[in-house]
């Protein structure tokens, strides 16, 4: 099996390789990043995808950040997202024997949607305001997938991971995700003896969070599968709050300091949790306990700085 996989550099992209460069699934893999192809340019996207010719195109590539990223550059997140799903889709459109696994994210669900939300809560109400550029670009590349299988017969299954981090992640003071960024910050606040250590809100939020080699080793067991759904939450089912969070990091970095609120940032959707039963149905499930996770993630980080 051929398998070419955009975006190889990135948090998910990056744990795809390592994970089927191990695997038996694959002959062939080719870790497209953009040096070897512009994903914003159709005729390279379409140049590479008809050179290799691959069994399974896995869409890893897009341009993410955490909230002050996503509600800063909004034109950038639904401007390049949109302009990456629409040339990989269209470059595919000839080669109906391609096999689509398309990346997206839970940020695509309403903000009210009831927890566990589950996959029919799609289009059913208001997004989340701070990234519903970023959400319409997913929602659309979900459409056109959809679309893409109705009218040419394509296989495309679209993926919603939960909150992931691990090795390779964005540790960037103003675009990163709350893991990632909480690592960052408070390594720094041991490295300078700071005695105080401030979290945004109350610290009260739940969330749900994903080892990303949990979500690289889903979308293996589904390479060889043909879901019924086209749409598949992939989550850790576990919550954690914003607080027992920075604790547990806390812990694994040996901060001594403080844990403390700065109430006068905002908390944000007070919980957000994926109902993952149908991926689960298929005999997957994450294996990574939370702990352990971020322990891999800080020793990565401590190597990469």
């Amino acid at each position: 099996m051929k398998i070419l996989i955009f975006g190889s550099n990135g948090l998910v992209g990056s744990s795809v390789v390592r994970r089927f460069e191990k695997s038996n699934n694959a002959a062939s893999i080719f870790a497209s990043t953009r040096e070897d192809t512009n994903l914003f340019s159709f005729e390279e996207t379409a140049y590479t995808i008809k050179k290799f010719a691959p069994d399974v195109v896995i869409i890893a590539a897009a341009k993410v950040g955490g909230i002050v990223a996503n509600n800063t550059y909004r034109y950038d997140f639904i401007n390049q997202n949109l302009q990456i799903a629409i040339n990989i889709f269209e470059a595919c459109r000839p080669f109906p024997n391609i096999k689509i696994i398309n990346l997206g994210s839970s940020c695509i669900y309403p903000l009210d949607a009831e927890n566990p939300i589950n996959e029919d809560s799609l289009m059913t109400g208001k997004l989340e305001k701070t990234n519903s550029p970023y959400a319409i670009a997913k929602i659309a590349s979900i459409e056109m997938g959809r679309s893409l299988n109705t009218q040419f017969g394509h296989s495309v299954i679209n993926l919603m991971p939960t909150n992931l981090y691990g090795p390779n992640d964005n540790f960037d003071e103003n675009s990163s995700h709350v893991i990632p960024g909480l690592i960052r910050r408070m390594y720094l606040a041991k490295k300078n003896n700071e005695k105080e250590f401030k979290i945004w809100g109350t610290g009260s939020p739940l969330r749900e969070f994903l080892y990303v080699d949990d979500l690289s080793s889903c979308i293996e067991r589904l390479i060889d599968l043909q879901p019924k759904e086209d749409l598949l939450n992939v989550g850790s089912g576990n919550e954690i709050s914003i607080l027992d969070l920075a604790n547990v990091i806390k812990n694994i970095i040996g901060f001594d300091g403080e844990i403390s609120n700065d109430l006068t940032k905002p908390d944000g959707n007070p919980r957000k949790l994926l109902d993952s039963s149908k991926i689960n149905s298929y005999g997957w499930s994450a294996d990574t306990e939370l702990e352990n996770g971020i322990d891999k993630t800080f020793q990565w980080y401590l190597k990469n700085i």
